[in-house]
């Protein structure tokens, strides 16, 4: 009787599972520890912003509203200053003006870089001339003492923080427009543009289709920087006494705490709070922008 030989079983090949998105958005930022850092500290500025605003009086975060020079206690856990405001209430809504005096002048300031760039590099030709040479002619203006300026001539009555925001804004666009300008030089002469325009895309659908998507990591990028530069302007403009004064900005609670002689009287929690506070907001920001680096600098990037 011949033997009959069964088939033997075929060994099947291991399947590998793609990690979905959220498992490689936490692998990467594991790996990314200044953009992981730098969103923890924002979070918690926010968290601690609208938390404090549902819960404690904007009065209180504004003259004689509270007894003065108190220390840190139950009653005022950040204390209150010479003027009887409660730094507590004082870290909340200074902490979210500073911070909106940052978004609007750093909002305004990318928004604006980011037109100018394109028009200027994708139709070239006079308007590239002209928007080129006015961004190259101001950049190495000292933007400190133009702020000053302008600052300095106004009626300390009318600024506001809308007002302060607007002088940030001034001088904020050119360095947006050279590096938009630059990127979008590079990107126009990709050959996924020229197929593109063969297939017939106007103008209009190459930028927003094909070069704005590529270049969303650097707008993001310049976007913080820009955010960046304008929370240290409004600090160095309060600082020295050009900042609408009313308002309770961390820069003008550290230029009234100089002004009275705080640490000399004793008093080291009315400028140390907002010091701190400040030095969160520009520490997660910058930490952020080193951290959105490697995904707008491809040099530096790294994959998963």
């Amino acid at each position: 009787m011949a033997n009959i030989s069964l088939p033997q079983p075929q060994a099947q090949a291991p399947v590998f599972s793609q990690p979905g998105r959220l498992t490689l958005l936490f692998r990467y930022l594991r790996r990314n520890m200044s953009l992981t850092i730098g969103l923890l500290i924002m979070l918690f500025l926010i968290v601690f912003t609208i938390v404090g605003m549902l819960t404690i009086e904007s009065e209180n975060a504004y003259a004689l509203a509270v007894s003065s020079k108190q220390p840190p206690s139950a009653e005022f856990p950040l204390g209150t200053d010479f003027f009887g405001r409660d730094m507590l209430a004082v870290m909340v809504y200074g902490t979210w003006q500073t911070a909106l005096i940052g978004i609007i002048a750093g909002g305004a300031g990318t928004l604006v870089g980011v037109l100018l760039g394109f028009i200027s590099a994708y139709f070239g030709g006079i308007i590239d001339a002209a928007i080129k040479g006015i961004s190259q002619i101001l950049m190495p203006i000292p933007v400190f003492l133009i702020q000053i300026v302008i600052a300095g001539s106004l009626d300390k009555r009318d600024v506001t923080i809308y007002t302060m925001a607007f002088i940030v804004l001034i001088l904020a666009w050119m360095g947006p427009t050279l590096v938009m300008r630059s990127q979008v030089l590079s990107m126009k002469e990709r050959p996924y543009v020229a197929v593109a325009k063969l297939s017939g895309v106007g103008d209009i659908g190459i930028i927003f289709t094909e070069i704005l998507p590529n270049l969303l990591p650097f707008i993001v990028a310049q976007f913080v920087t820009q955010v960046f530069a304008a929370v240290f302007a409004s600090f160095y403009l309060a600082i020295v006494g050009l900042g609408p004064l009313r308002e309770p900005l961390l820069g003008n609670i550290i230029w009234a705490a100089m002004g009275q002689g705080a640490f000399f009287n004793g008093w080291w929690w009315w400028p140390v709070f907002p010091a701190v506070g400040l030095a969160l907001i520009l520490g997660s920001l910058a930490l952020i922008n080193m951290g959105l680096d490697e995904l707008s600098n491809p040099r530096v990037r790294r994959s998963e």
